[in-house]
């Protein structure tokens, strides 16, 4: 082979996986996180799992990807690795999927029908549709559908390039004594576990064998422990993404590892003990060929997974007493939090990253609206206990609001599906108006405790104002985190009503202060105070508005706070018109004209 077929290889080996990377990218956006979103949900049965470990990686076309992806899930605490054993299991027969397809080059036939399907036939086809679709059509869905035909073809002109390209060194006496070497099932594993240790994938690994056989220089005597050999390379990938994660993260990367070993070990051992008592099996002389890869991938995966099935509990504990956990850290596990799910893992996967990211900030709105509902129980019944657990709150809210933006800012730059932009946008405007929320209840808490502490009294009409004005930012807030959580745009039309009836609860109490104030009915110092937490009260009415608007127009492509608001107090649709009527009755003050 001289330079240039050398480099014709190295064209060919690039076009391949690079081909690979696009589609599999393009099949995780077109998926728009559905396919983690099954594996996290639906792992409670081993068998099933086993099922989406096949599912995903099929899909995705890399074991390597869904490994790391549970890697991720077991760190942040989604799964447990009993579930994540049987998605492995899984992930190594998905993996075959790829050698059955790339098995289609080494199709020779006359027969028209045969011929089509090689993949030199029918890819320009597909690469045709492709191009038409991420040039032509505005849904993105049909853009992403594009992408896969475009990466599927690149993939397969790759291999047919790469194939080419390697055929002269069926008569390289250097390269075929090299390829000799590897008959020795030691060295053959060896070459085979570096392989894949450096290119990250056992999907690639495996097509650069199946084009290695188009030389005739590969027989399955070298290319069965090359093939055990990619199957313990792929476990690489997921033991460095375990670097620096949890305990269980670390033990999941294990559990991968042990099954391919095991796996590896007994099949080496099972396989050629028999040839030695048979004689020899006489297969192993004949040159292999891509088809002939793929099968023994297959029968090797799947009867891993028949073999060592019965004993995953074994797996789990074998990686339990591998890495061990330290007695100090036993009572504080290192998942205790919610934002512990925002794991960077899942950035490879943007849209399924919002999902958890939208997760995570729904628990961050809870607690939002749980601070607010005790800051207006404190000022109804002063308790130290209730102080507490709001300062706790607000803490905790801040780190989310922090552990949440930095995540986000991660996520920046990264492909997103119309959903997934659409998330971005609403966890972005949200989330800092829940930490003000917060903000606002510890103010109300520190109104009530200097009210206290003075030994001050609120007059007998200002408390009934206030606990009428305390019941309608209570709804509205419960209203907003509704709206939130569950992305309704149409529960969000309410918000802004009950926000204008609040608007205008605020300036009447006021009023009303002002006339008590001067028939010498509530004290001078008192006044200060009802400012304040009227004041503080209106500001989280404000911030539930802006959630509330936020979600409207995001969900209409439009974002623009202003525009909206001032269209719906100048003209006033009925929806509105009629809700606020129903908002203005239902907290109407007992004394409307302030003659207390």
């Amino acid at each position: 082979m001289d330079i240039f077929g050398v480099l014709t290889m190295m064209g060919g080996l690039s076009m391949f996986l690079y081909g690979m990377k696009t589609m599999g990218d393009g099949l995780e956006k077109l998926s728009g996180g559905r396919l983690e979103h099954i594996l996290e949900k639906l792992t409670s049965k081993r068998i099933m799992a086993v099922l989406l470990g096949v599912l995903v990686t099929g899909a995705i076309q890399s074991s390597s990807a869904t490994t790391v992806m549970v890697v991720g899930f077991v760190n942040s605490g989604i799964m447990k690795l009993s579930q994540a054993v049987g998605i492995i299991m899984g992930a190594n027969i998905g993996t075959t999927v790829t050698s059955w397809m790339l098995s289609l080059t080494g199709i020779e036939s006359s027969n028209v029908f045969l011929r089509m399907l090689k993949p030199s036939s029918f890819a320009p086809i597909l690469s045709l549709i492709g191009i038409i679709l991420l040039m032509g059509a505005k849904n993105n869905k049909k853009k992403d559908i594009g992408v896969i035909l475009l990466g599927f073809t690149i993939l397969m002109f790759g291999m047919e390039t790469m194939s080419g390209a390697v055929k002269p060194l069926a008569d390289n006496e250097a390269f075929t004594g090299i390829l000799t070497r590897f008959s020795n099932p030691i060295l053959g594993v060896i070459a085979g576990l570096v392989l894949t240790a450096v290119i990250q994938s056992s999907s690639a690994s495996v097509g650069i064998l199946q084009a290695l056989c188009t030389t005739g220089a590969v027989s399955f005597g070298m290319a069965i422990p090359i093939i055990m050999g990619q199957n313990i390379g792929t476990c690489v990938t997921a033991m460095l993404s375990s670097v620096g994660s949890s305990k269980n993260a670390k033990r999941a990367s294990m559990i991968h590892l042990y099954f391919n070993l095991i796996g590896t070990f007994i099949f080496l051992i099972g396989f050629y003990s028999i040839n030695q008592m048979i004689g020899g099996f006489l297969f192993l002389n004949n040159y292999a060929t891509p088809s002939g890869i793929a099968i023994i991938h297959s029968l090797f995966n799947i009867g891993a997974v028949l073999l060592l099935y019965p004993f995953a509990d074994k797996l789990v504990y074998l990686a339990e007493i591998t890495v061990r956990e330290h007695k100090e850290n036993q009572e504080n596990p290192e998942n205790s939090n919610e934002w512990s799910k925002l794991d960077n893992r899942f950035l490879e996967y943007p849209d399924y990253a919002l999902e958890v990211s939208q997760e995570v900030a729904e628990h961050m709105a809870l607690k939002s609206q749980n601070a607010i509902l005790l800051a207006i129980k404190n000022r109804k019944q002063y308790s130290e206990n209730i102080i507490s657990k709001v300062l706790q709150l607000e803490n905790e809210i801040d780190q989310y609001e922090d552990k949440i933006g930095t995540y986000l800012m991660k996520m920046s730059g990264k492909p997103l599906s119309d959903h997934g932009k659409k998330t971005m946008a609403v966890l972005e405007h949200c989330i800092s108006n829940f930490e003000r929320i917060s903000d606002h209840a510890v103010n109300l808490i520190e109104v009530v405790t200097a009210v206290n502490q003075k030994n001050l009294q609120f007059s007998k009409e200002a408390l009934s104002e206030i606990s009428i004005y305390e019941d309608a930012v209570c709804d509205i807030i419960k209203m907003t985190v509704q709206a939130f959580i569950h992305n309704d745009a149409e529960l969000a039309k309410d918000i802004e009503p009950l926000e204008q009836v609040i608007d205008e609860l605020n300036s009447t109490i006021k009023r009303h202060h002002l006339k008590r104030l001067r028939k010498g009915k509530c004290m001078i110092e008192m006044g200060v105070y009802i400012e304040d937490l009227l004041t503080n009260m209106e500001r989280i009415s404000d911030h539930c508005s802006n959630i509330g608007v936020g979600l409207i127009r995001i969900q209409d492509d439009a974002f623009d706070a202003h525009e909206y608001l001032d269209d719906i107090k100048d003209r006033p649709d009925e929806r509105f018109q009629n809700k606020y009527i129903e908002y203005k009755k239902k907290y109407e003050l007992l004394d409307v004209k302030g003659t207390v």
